[in-house]
């Protein structure tokens, strides 16, 4: 059964790479549904495109329902780390800023 239910994310001050180079991306179109190119019954998936421009570019995926799983994981995971690191890194400047001045 097709469902035709997208839905929209939208992105703030983002960009994705696409065939005639790197382009601002406004909006994620994201479904559930039969794939146009991978080999599944239904795929997750991404539309990566400028609304605001028309959208007629795009950048698209098309994920197993357990990539797509396994994606969420990993990208929660990156956030995490990137995150605790970027604070790490700031306060030891902090720190390294105060030493210096006293």
């Amino acid at each position: 059964m097709c469902s035709y239910i997208v839905m929209k994310a939208a992105l703030r001050d983002s960009s994705a790479k696409g065939p005639k180079g790197w382009m601002a991306v406004d909006t994620a179109n994201v479904y559930y549904d039969h794939p146009y190119h991978a080999p599944l019954d239904h795929a997750l998936g991404i539309d990566f495109i400028n609304e605001a421009a028309g959208g007629r570019e795009r950048v698209a995926v098309e994920l197993s329902a357990e990539s797509a799983r396994e994606l969420i994981k990993q990208i929660e995971a990156a956030l995490a780390n990137g995150e605790r690191e970027h604070a790490i890194a700031v306060a030891a400047n902090k720190a390294a800023a105060c030493e210096y001045l006293t």
